[in-house]
Parts: structure tokens; sequence; C-alpha cells
């Protein structure tokens, strides 16, 4: 019998992989600014670039993954994320426009990243698992574990060796996509379908029910990172607390609830309803929002942000289980459409937070009154996903 534990620990090590590239760089946004002198709307262009970098590989892969081969593609998405580390690491100071050589070093992990993120889901959703809902969530808990990891790890580093030593931290970062190359060149990996009998992007687009499962995706894209990506400033200016520590109470601890959410439905997924979990964590998700847009006590807020984290863990991972039983012929245009909408959440839920508040005369409760709305229509399309029949695909 096959083992498929190999490929199931190369898939774990592709979302920390993930979670590295997208959360060390923004740990060295004012190092950047203050040895290089990039200004900070350049800054900001550096995020910018890496989610567009993602919508773009998530559009190739819905075209052509199919036709280069699962292996291929995968492998190469680990050799792209460990050279960007490295090069992130050096091009700065060998181009003559460091901001340049930042641009480049994010662009080439930004596609490694691009390609685990569509491709990890089929192969684990391939792989003949008992529980195939519960083996997803755990897959994406690995993604908050990274970001825990990459965060707490890189602080101490941090704090023993220097902010000048960031440059050997990237390449130590480096080395786990480095061995995870081997892994994925030599794991078994199963077609998500037979060849030539997955669904094309047009085939997809004219079920009614698949539009449903793109608008869930956009709304947990946004509910989770609208509230991550602020989480640190949150924290910082409602208990005016330091960046180091913003950082460990914000992002950190959202990444921690959002983890452990995972890995309950990841353990227990069995016995709850998908569904149901995922109703019940979307009314959960609401009622943070509300904490931290509307109460006086800035304590209150911040346990919001905290649960915030448990109640958008199962909404991206609980959205891809959903959308493959309804589309069992989906291939991989389905899980990249799936990507791409959840990542074009993740840009747009920020950014409408980060305009309310500033126009809201930088109060940031205005601006997380606002992003309330993602959950809620993420509950009103749960309930038609719910209430659609087979033959309303």
């Amino acid at each position: 019998m096959t083992d498929y534990r190999k490929t199931k620990l190369a898939c774990y090590l592709g979302f920390i992989t993930q979670a590295i590239a997208a959360n060390f760089a923004p740990l060295l946004f004012l190092k950047f600014h203050n040895d290089f002198g990039i200004s900070l709307g350049n800054i900001a262009l550096i995020s910018t670039v890496y989610f567009f970098m993602q919508l773009l590989i998530d559009l190739f892969c819905a075209k052509f993954v199919d036709r280069i081969g699962y292996r291929v593609s995968i492998v190469v998405s680990e050799v792209c994320s460990s050279l960007g580390l490295i090069a992130l690491a050096f091009l700065p100071y060998i181009l003559p426009n460091a901001f340049a050589g930042i641009l480049i070093s994010v662009t080439v992990y930004a596609v490694g990243c691009g390609l685990i993120e569509v491709l990890g889901s089929p192969i684990i959703e391939a792989c003949p698992f008992d529980n195939k809902e519960a083996t997803m969530s755990l897959l994406h808990s690995f993604y908050c574990w990274g970001a825990v990891g990459t965060i707490v790890i890189s602080t101490l580093f941090f704090k023993l060796f220097g902010m000048d030593s960031w440059r050997w931290l990237s390449v130590l970062w480096a080395l786990i996509p480095a061995y995870n190359i081997y892994n994925f060149a030599t794991c078994p990996i199963v077609p998500i379908v037979e060849d030539g009998k997955g669904m094309g992007i047009r085939q997809l687009g004219k079920r009614p029910l698949f539009w449903v499962s793109i608008c869930l995706m956009v709304c947990a894209g946004a509910s989770e990172l609208a509230m991550a990506q602020w989480a640190s400033a949150y924290a910082e200016a409602a208990l005016g607390l330091s960046k180091t520590l913003g950082d460990l109470m914000g992002p950190c601890m959202f990444a921690v609830t959002m983890g452990i959410s995972r890995i309950i439905y990841g353990k227990y997924g069995e016995k709850l309803a998908l569904s149901k979990f995922m109703l019940g964590s979307g009314a959960l998700c609401v009622i943070c929002y509300l904490m931290a847009s509307l109460s006086a006590n800035p304590f209150i807020g911040l346990i919001g942000c905290t649960l915030c984290g448990f109640s958008v863990g199962i909404m991206w991972p609980g959205t891809i289980s959903i959308s493959s039983k309804r589309f069992p012929t989906g291939g991989t245009a389905m899980f990249a459409l799936l990507a791409m909408a959840g990542d074009l959440g993740g840009s747009i839920g920020p950014a409408i937070v980060g305009r309310v508040t500033q126009y809201a005369g930088d109060n940031i409760r205005a601006g997380m009154g606002v992003g309330l709305v993602f959950p809620i229509v993420l509950i009103i399309m749960l309930i038609i996903m719910s209430k659609a029949k087979q033959k309303d695909l």
C-alpha cells in the first residue's frame, strides 16, 4: 500500500514556507526604509507586488498546470520560494537599486508561494485519507503555525543578534523550502481528476453555485485578512503597546487562535457538520468585529481581534472542502479560481478597512465596523449553499 505520510509532510512544509514568505518581509519594512532610504509609499508596494503575483499565478495554474504536471509545478514552487528568500538577503546589496533587488526577490518567492497555495490543497484532496475535510483543515493550520513561528522566532533572533543580522535569518528560512524540494520530488502524488476529465474555467463559470463558492472565498479571505493585517495596528492604537508587543498580541495571537480552530476541526471533524461549524464560525466572526469596533474597553476589543482568528480559521479550508464535494471534477481550475478569490478578498478587505480608517480621522474602530460586512455576506452565502440541491449545480 502506498504511504502518503510523506506527501502530507511535504504539503505541511509547503504551507509553512508560504507563511514564512508572507510574514518575514513585513517585519523588515522599517529596516528597509531606514537602511536603503526607500519611501514608505514604495515600502507598501512590496506587499502589493507579493499579492498581485499570487493572483497572476492563480490564473496561470487554472490554465497550464494540468499540462505541465503537478510534480514539476510543486517542485518549482519550492525552488522559487528558496531562491527568493536567499535573493532577499543579497540582491538589495548587489544591485545599484536596493528597492529593485527587494522587488525581484519578492516576485520570485511569490511565484513559489502562489503555486503552493493552489497545488497544496488538491494534492491533499486527491490522497485517499478517511476524512478529507478534517485533513484539509489540519493542512491549512500549518500556515497559522508557520506565521506564528516566523513572527516569534524572527523577533527572538533580532533580539539576540540584532536587526542587522536579518540577512542570515532570511537564508536560514530558505532552508525549509530547499529541503522540501526533495520531499515533493519523491512523495506519491495522485491526480485530482483523471487526465482530460477536469472541468475548465468556462464550465465552472456556467454553474451558478460555483459563483456562490467564489463569493464565499472572497468573504473568507476578506474576513481573515482585514483583521489579521490590522491586528498589530489595533493593538498599538487601542492599548498603546510597543511594535514588538503589538505584533505578538495582534497578528501572532490571531494566528494562534486560527490554528487552534483548524486543529480542532482536523481532530474532531468526523463528529462535526462542516456547514454548521462554518455558520457558527461566521456568527462568532460577526460578534468579534462588533467587539473590535464598538467596545469602549480596549481589552475587550483586543479579545475580539484574538477570537476573530478562531472564527475565520475554518472559512478558507472549509470553502475548499465544500466546493470539492459539490464539484468533484472541478480539478485544478476550481482550486486555482478559489485561491484567486481568496487572494482577492485578502487584498480588498484590508484596503477597505484602511481607507475607512483614514476617512474617519485615523479611527481604526470605524474601519473594523465596515469590515463587519464580510462575515455577514459569508453567512448568507453559506445558507444559500446549504439549501441548494444537487440539481441546482
